[in-house]
C-alpha cells in the first residue's frame, strides 16, 4: 500500500515538473519571439540599396539618409521642433516627387479624407480642378456654376501665386490645401493667361462645392438661325432638332442622369447630338465605360491599360448602342481630361465622330490609390491609357478634327463659337 502511494507521489512530482518545464519553455519562446519582433520588424527588401558603407555593389547607401536625419535633428535651428512623423512624411513626399510625375502624390492621413471628399462630389473651395502642366500649376477646368467659373477662371490659366505664396515647386495637394478654407472666406490667385500681357489678381470667395453632372437642352434650327430652348419648353415638331448634352463630370450620378437624357433623345425625334465635354476633368473610368455603351457596339474596345510589365487590361463597351445611329459631334477644350479624353477618343476611333474645339488637357496615365500601414496613401501612376487606334494620350492631349478657339471678345459678347461650329458641322452631316 505504501509502495503504491510512493509511486503515485513520484508520478505527481514528475507531472508537475513536466508542466513547469512546458510553461517555462512557453514563456521563453514568447520572450524571444517578442524580442525578435522588436529587433527585427517586418523587413522589405529593396534592391540596390545598402545601409552600411562596406557594401560596394549597391547603387545607393541608405546610411546617408540616417546621417541627414541625425544632422537635422541635432543641428537644425528648428530640429527640436520637428516630430519624427513630420520627417518621415517629408522623406516619403521627397521620394514620391523624385519620379517627376505630377500625378503621383503622397497623401498623409489628414489629406486622404479631403481626397475622398473630392471623389464623392461635395467639398468646400472655389470649384476648380487643378493640375500640373509643364511644371506649372494650372486650372484644368472650372466647374459649372462655381465661384471659380463666376470669377472668370478658364481652363489652361496658370496659377502663379495663392494668397501671395508662389506656386513654384508646389504640388497639387499642397496647392489644394492652401486654396481651401472657410466658407465665405476670400482667396486671392495671381493668374496668367496666354492672351494677357501681364498676370492679374483674381479674388474668389470660397463656398461649398457640389460637383455638377449633366445639363442638357434642345437646339432647334429655324429660318431665323440657331437658338437654344430649355428642355422644359414645348418643342415644335418641324425642323431639325439637336440635343446639346453638357457633361461636367464622370461621377457616380452620371449613368442615371445620362440614362434619362438618352430616353428623351430616343423618344423625342432628335436628329443629332452635340456631346459637350468641355471643362470636364474626368472621373471614374467605369462611368466613361458605361456612357460609351450608349454609342458603341457591345465588345468594342474603349481603352486599354498598358502596364510597365507589358501586360494590359482591355475595357470593352457593354451597352445597348442605342444612340449609335444618331449623328454626333463632340466639343473638347483644354479642360477636357482623363475620362473625357477616353470617351472622345473611343467614339472618334469607332464612329469617326468629329472632335471640335481645342487640344484636350493630356491626362493619359492611370492612377491607383495605395494605402500604407498608418492610413496614409500614395496616389500611384501604374499604367498608360491606350486608345482603340493604338495611340497614347500624350501630355499635349488629343488634337481636335476641327480647331476652334473662343476669343476674349467672344466671351464679352457671350458668343460660343465652338458650339456654333459644332452645330454647323452636325447639320451638314445630317443632310
Amino acid at each position: 500500500m505504501h509502495f503504491l502511494k510512493r509511486i503515485q507521489n513520484k508520478i505527481s512530482v514528475s507531472y508537475l515538473l513536466f508542466l513547469t518545464l512546458i510553461i517555462l519553455v512557453g514563456i521563453a519562446a514568447f520572450y524571444f519571439g517578442y524580442k525578435n519582433g522588436q529587433d527585427f520588424p517586418k523587413v522589405i527588401t529593396v534592391e540596390n540599396v545598402c545601409n552600411i558603407e562596406s557594401n560596394q555593389t549597391a547603387q545607393a547607401n541608405f546610411g546617408v539618409f540616417w546621417e541627414a536625419w541625425d544632422l537635422l535633428k541635432k543641428e537644425h535651428l528648428k530640429g527640436d521642433q520637428a516630430t519624427d512623423k513630420d520627417l518621415v512624411y517629408g522623406a516619403i513626399s521627397g521620394l514620391v516627387n523624385s519620379l517627376g510625375d505630377p500625378n503621383t502624390n503622397f497623401l498623409p492621413p489628414e489629406d486622404s479624407k479631403k481626397f475622398e471628399e473630392d471623389v464623392n462630389g461635395s467639398f468646400g473651395g472655389i470649384g476648380a480642378e487643378i493640375g500640373i502642366k509643364n511644371n506649372q500649376l494650372v486650372i484644368v477646368a472650372p466647374l459649372e456654376g462655381t465661384p471659380a467659373e463666376k470669377a472668370g477662371l478658364k481652363a489652361g490659366d496658370k496659377i502663379l501665386t495663392i494668397d501671395g505664396k508662389s506656386t513654384e515647386k508646389l504640388d497639387v495637394n499642397e496647392a489644394v490645401k492652401i486654396i481651401r478654407g472657410g466658407v465665405g472666406k476670400e482667396v486671392i490667385l495671381s493668374i496668367f493667361r496666354e492672351a494677357w500681357t501681364a498676370p492679374k489678381e483674381i479674388k474668389i470667395i470660397r463656398a461649398i462645392i457640389e460637383i455638377p453632372t449633366l445639363k442638357w437642352n434642345y437646339i432647334e434650327k429655324d429660318t431665323k438661325g440657331i437658338t437654344e430652348k430649355e428642355s422644359k419648353d414645348i418643342i415644335e415638331q418641324s425642323g431639325k432638332k439637336i440635343a446639346h448634352l453638357q457633361l461636367y463630370s464622370f461621377n457616380q450620378n452620371a449613368p442615371v442622369v445620362f440614362y434619362k437624357a438618352a430616353l428623351m433623345i430616343l423618344f423625342g425625334n432628335i436628329d443629332g447630338i452635340v456631346l459637350d465635354l468641355r471643362n470636364n476633368p474626368g472621373g471614374y473610368l467605369e462611368i466613361a465605360n458605361n456612357l460609351a455603351g450608349w454609342f458603341l457596339d457591345k465588345g468594342d474596345i474603349i481603352v486599354k491599360e498598358k502596364f510597365r510589365s507589358g501586360d494590359e487590361v482591355v475595357f470593352r463597351a457593354n451597352g445597348n448602342s442605342a444612340l449609335k445611329d444618331i449623328p454626333t459631334v463632340i466639343l473638347v477644350n483644354k479642360g477636357s481630361a482623363s475620362a473625357s479624353e477616353i470617351l472622345a477618343g473611343a467614339l472618334r476611333a469607332h464612329l469617326k465622330t468629329k472632335l471640335i474645339g481645342t487640344n484636350t488637357f493630356g491626362k493619359g496615365t492611370v492612377q491607383e490609390l495605395k494605402s500604407l500601414s498608418d492610413n496614409s496613401k500614395i496616389k500611384l501612376t501604374i499604367a498608360n491609357w491606350e486608345l482603340p487606334d493604338g495611340s497614347i494620350i500624350s501630355e499635349e492631349g488629343i488634337k481636335p478634327d476641327i480647331e476652334v478657339d473662343i476669343s476674349e471678345e467672344d466671351v464679352k459678347q457671350k458668343r460660343d463659337t465652338q458650339l456654333e461650329k459644332a452645330i454647323e458641322v452636325l447639320i451638314s452631316e445630317m443632310k
